[in-house]
């Protein structure tokens, strides 16, 4: 299990990492519609390209926000998340967003998100299903982060601001903050898949990632999370582990990468 919803975690004095990604939410109906715009500091490394976890995060954002309308006041943890690009992602301009109610059940819920340009050019699907955390004592905040405009945007490039650097190739490090942890006091999902995008880009020879699934195992309560990845022909396999809690498996993710521009 992973995610949960990052409703309200403004932890810390700078407020949490994800929401310095700058998605402003509306609700559109039975819909929550986003949109940002993507600045250097999202890019993937050495390119001009948005990394793939960034829409993850965002999609994750997005979909917790509607599991959260359902299950509340219980928090909902996401068990899994795809995001799967049509091409190499845009540099610049806005991106938009749509995310709808695919199930929503009694325990498990269900969204699906499409990534659009300014223009409407398709970008990037995504899904995400969830579950109630186990402790029925965790609870939603009283109020939901719909609406809201964002206060702070990235400063630094966000694998800098996570606290999250590569080591040997195919690895990389995710240290557990305050100001990166979801409504379950854990290391937030789509961290954790930026984590899991630094090990496979450590190997992917300038490539980028198109695809990225990802499953939620267990919490990263301790930390740091650490991946390691393997990519042969551009597809490959990630584990997250929660190296400070026994090195228990958190996360495995599949991946296929866009050949080097």
């Amino acid at each position: 299990m992973g995610g949960g919803v990052s409703v309200g975690v403004g932890r810390g004095s700078r407020g949490h990492i994800l929401s310095e990604l700058g998605l402003a939410i509306v609700e559109v109906g039975e819909e929550l519609h986003g949109t940002a715009v993507v600045t250097p500091h999202m890019h993937v490394p050495g390119t001009a390209r948005l990394r793939t976890s960034v829409l993850a995060a965002w999609a994750d954002n997005l979909a917790g926000l509607l599991a959260a309308r359902v299950m509340n006041p219980r928090v909902p943890v996401t068990i899994e998340l795809d995001v799967h690009l049509h091409a190499p992602a845009p540099g610049d301009g806005e991106v938009r967003a749509v995310a709808r109610v695919v199930k929503a059940g009694r325990s498990i819920f269900v969204a699906e998100v499409e990534f659009v340009s300014a223009e409407g050019e398709p970008l990037a699907v995504a899904g995400a299903s969830f579950m109630l955390a186990p402790d029925p004592a965790v609870r939603l905040p009283e109020r939901l982060s719909i609406g809201d405009p964002p206060r702070r945007r990235l400063a630094v490039p966000l694998a800098e601001r996570a606290g999250c650097r590569r080591g040997e190739p195919g690895t990389a490090v995710l240290e557990r903050s305050v100001d990166g942890l979801n409504s379950s006091n854990t290391v937030h999902g789509g961290l954790l898949a930026l984590v899991a995008e630094e090990a496979v880009l450590s190997v992917a020879q300038g490539g980028t990632v198109c695809s990225l699934g990802l499953r939620y195992l267990q919490a990263v309560r301790v930390g740091p999370a650490v991946a390691s990845a393997g990519l042969d022909q551009g597809l490959g396999r990630v584990e997250v582990r929660d190296s400070g809690n026994g090195d228990r498996l958190s996360v495995i993710a599949t991946v296929r990468t866009f050949a080097s521009a």
